[in-house]
């Protein structure tokens, strides 16, 4: 057996002392861990729990497995949300193995499927949260040259971020990766995920998980729409008057940055009205705001729950100039905040509870709760009063994760799941 994978990737030392063998569906192995809401594989797939770290295994033919580890590696390097590969198992040798290969991908921490944001939403409405993230994910694909080619609900796993949902990528065996994609090639990309968004849809409604308002035929039909609007405003062209180019040019690409991309290139060609402004949009850097909140502070954070804590610390600092009578350095203030505000917050999450969530999107939420009882009070309650109703009122309805460190293994005999 050989295992390929891209360095550094010695923390899955471990792994080699699997039984790679033997079939995946018949591994018998200590580390071998069930994941409650797991989504759907046409292959076998199986978890293994080694030295701290979760990972998927999933078993298929060697040229598939090579074509999906590449391509993956090329998603990372891009910035495109998706699961982290960390190398493949070939050259198999034993009789009956069933596929040849086994792509390895790390566990995408506190994750959730589709089915699980329909049967807990945690304040989202459903579909326009699982429909904006699957539309963005799509349009940063096809930005970089992806056609995914199995788009769905299926193949994405998502993570709250401040009250919104991320997109990831988790399938991309069927991917291609190509220079740029042409009109042809996009819409026909949007044709199969619409086509394969209503079939899940439908399952959902046989299983009586969707909402009785709640259209299939109709909602499958709005990602197209969404996405053929996020499309147009990043590539759209529009004619600008010399007057007005320099402002219009600034606010244009504002917009993009607030959509979370950015121009690669920006041309301007004279036309007898005017001058015809065309941008070459691009993924843009992602993570701005998670960098300055971690060097800050050490939090890790995902950039809509980054820009949520900096404007705390912001609100903290300034209050603390107006107290104090004398502006406050960055440093002292998120020094401050961390002590006095976020840590202990975190500090009083219910061993119980903890795991349910990202501590930055705790945080956040018992910001939101905080502003609810304040409002309600006609009063600032406090975020110590906050995050106490919040503990007892809302953090206890929240879904347990995926996966926890605690799982216990699966029972030798036992088949797979899915």
């Amino acid at each position: 057996m050989r295992f390929v994978f891209t360095p550094p990737a010695d923390h899955a030392a471990g792994l080699l002392t699997l039984p790679w063998s033997e079939p995946l569906a018949e591994w018998r192995d200590e580390r071998l861990v069930e994941i409650r809401q797991r989504g759907i594989s046409r292959h076998v797939v199986r978890f293994v729990y080694d030295d701290g770290t979760l990972y998927a295994l999933k078993e298929l033919s060697e040229r598939l497995a090579r074509r999906e580890y590449r391509l993956l590696r090329a998603l990372a390097e891009l910035g495109i949300p998706a699961v982290e590969v960390v190398g493949v198992a070939v050259d198999r040798d034993g009789p009956g193995r069933g596929e040849d290969a086994i792509l390895v991908t790390t566990f995408l921490s506190y994750a959730t499927t589709y089915r699980a944001v329909f049967s807990n939403p945690r304040g989202l409405q459903p579909t326009d949260g699982l429909l904006d993230a699957l539309v963005e994910l799509l349009v940063r694909l096809h930005l970089s040259g992806f056609f995914w080619g199995d788009c769905s609900l299926s193949n994405t796993l998502f993570r709250h971020d401040a009250g919104t949902l991320e997109a990831y990528l988790v399938d991309a065996e069927t991917s291609e990766q190509h220079p740029e994609l042409t009109d042809g090639q996009r819409l026909w990309d949007v044709e199969l995920a619409v086509e394969r968004v209503y079939g899940e849809l439908l399952d959902l409604q046989a299983g009586e998980l969707l909402p009785g308002d709640v259209e299939p035929l109709e909602i499958a039909g709005e990602l197209e729409r969404r996405y053929a609007s996020l499309w147009h405003e990043l590539t759209r062209e529009e004619i600008l008057k010399p007057d007005e180019q320099r402002y219009r040019i600034a606010e244009r690409l504002r917009r993009l940055n607030e959509l979370g991309f950015d121009a690669d290139e920006v041309e301007l060609v004279s036309t007898g009205d005017g001058n015809r402004l065309r941008l070459k949009t691009r993924v843009a850097e992602t993570g701005h705001d998670s960098r300055k909140l971690f060097l800050r502070t050490g939090i890790d954070a995902g950039e809509r729950q980054a820009r949520r804590l900096l404007n705390d610390m912001a609100g903290f600092r300034a209050w603390l100039e107006q107290r104090q009578g004398h502006p406050v350095s960055e440093v002292v203030a998120a020094n401050r905040w961390l002590e006095e505000v976020y840590d202990p917050v975190i500090a009083a999450i219910p061993e119980d509870l903890r795991g349910r969530l990202p501590p930055a999107e705790i945080f956040h939420e018992v910001l939101e709760h905080r502003w609810y009882m304040s409002e309600a009070a006609g009063r600032d309650v406090g975020t110590t009063a906050a995050a106490k109703a919040y503990f007892e009122q809302v953090l206890p309805a929240a879904p347990e994760p995926l996966a926890a460190d605690g799982d216990e293994p699966l029972e030798v005999g036992e088949p797979p799941a899915g």
